[in-house]
């Protein structure tokens, strides 16, 4: 299955490079795996994920950086979320694939 895009610039490419290293980490991959479901405050996501709250202040930072998610103040508190749906269809996308990878093992 072919899947037609425009060409990229150097810049684009590199810019979706930045994203897939960022996704890399399986840090940040769970910390925006925990965004999915909505919006939730750094405390909440680093309970959620036994992390330290500084820690994932730092990961949240490049990821808001790279656009992968956006935040909201609520108050004192800033609430994070997946930035839009075509970052969120990019990682169901991947859990699907890993999934089916998983199924055909057994």
């Amino acid at each position: 299955m072919a899947v037609k895009t425009a060409p990229l610039t150097e810049n684009q490419t590199a810019n979706l490079a930045d994203m897939f290293r960022l996704l890399g980490d399986p840090t940040r991959l769970r910390i925006v795996l925990a965004t999915l479901d909505g919006p939730l405050p750094v405390g909440t996501i680093a309970a959620k994920l036994d992390l330290s709250q500084s820690l994932v202040s730092h990961h949240l930072r490049l990821l808001r950086g790279a656009r992968i998610v956006r935040h909201e103040r609520k108050g004192r508190e800033v609430h994070y979320q997946i930035h839009d749906h075509h970052v969120a269809c990019v990682i169901d996308d991947m859990i699907a694939h890993v999934s089916e990878v998983r199924e055909a093992e057994l």
